[in-house]
């Protein structure tokens, strides 16, 4: 049986090089463009001519537009629509991501771990920058749980800080771990499907048909749990919620 990792192996399609870095084509690449193509013409189209009675098309971007509205809204509230543009296009970018991965023949962007990583560090650090640019130092307040006692800051501080770094490790593993692993159980099975002679082979071809329509909803749910931490972070850098300006 082939590696089930091979499909997650990159290789360049045309070697570019500039100023000795190196940046050449692959297939994560092209994908990359190909879901921020096919993004912006859904929308474009979508939103190019709206009508009373909403087209399928239409239809589909209103849901995903108030889906993503209501997730700031819950999260952050009304002071967090300013960053609604870049969450939408966020949750989009990954969610086509993961879904266009499913599509045999193509590349799953998010089981890469550099590309989540990449995310992860951009989302954690546009959080401090909007909390040191709200807050100032006050900021640094987040490193204190509200209602903690003085004796108590030498132990918590540093248990906090550690929970903040985490964040960003957290968030690219999550997204990356799931992408990967989904996808190289329905490698094994598709690969058992092929060599187990026909009379048992059925099997497990019917759980791949299974699994696939499982990681159709996982592909969703990682968009939302990205999004939705996204949103947590940023308005905890808002609002500093349950921390220093809470503490007694």
């Amino acid at each position: 049986m082939d590696n089930p990792l091979h499909p997650f192996e990159l290789h360049p399609l045309v070697q570019l090089s500039l100023f000795g870095v190196d940046i050449s084509l692959n297939k994560a690449v092209l994908m990359m463009w190909l879901v921020i193509t096919l993004v912006a013409v859904v929308f474009i189209l979508a939103g190019s001519s709206p009508r009373m009675v909403p087209t399928k098309l239409q239809n589909l971007a209103e849901m995903f537009v108030e889906f993503i509205r209501g997730m700031i809204l819950d999260t952050i509230g009304q002071q967090g629509m300013r960053f609604f543009p870049f969450l939408a296009t966020l949750f989009l970018f990954i969610l086509f991501c993961n879904l266009l991965g499913l599509i045999p023949g193509s590349y799953t962007v998010t089981s890469q771990i550099a590309v989540t990583a990449a995310f992860a560090l951009f989302v954690y650090g546009m959080s401090l920058v909007v909390g040191f640019a709200l807050h100032g130092v006050k900021f640094l307040g987040i490193l204190v749980p509200g209602g903690t006692p003085m004796w108590m800051l030498p132990l918590m501080i540093p248990i906090e800080v550690v929970s903040q770094l985490a964040r960003p490790l957290s968030l690219a593993v999550r997204l990356f771990a799931n992408m990967t692993a989904g996808h190289t159980v329905l490698a094994v099975l598709f690969g058992m499907a092929l060599s187990l002679p026909l009379l048992i082979g059925w099997l497990p071809f019917v759980v791949t048909v299974a699994i696939n329509g499982l990681e159709v909803f996982i592909a969703f749910i990682q968009a939302y749990i990205f999004t939705i931490l996204t949103c947590v972070y940023l308005g905890d850098a808002i609002t500093l919620h349950g921390h220093a300006e809470h503490a007694h």
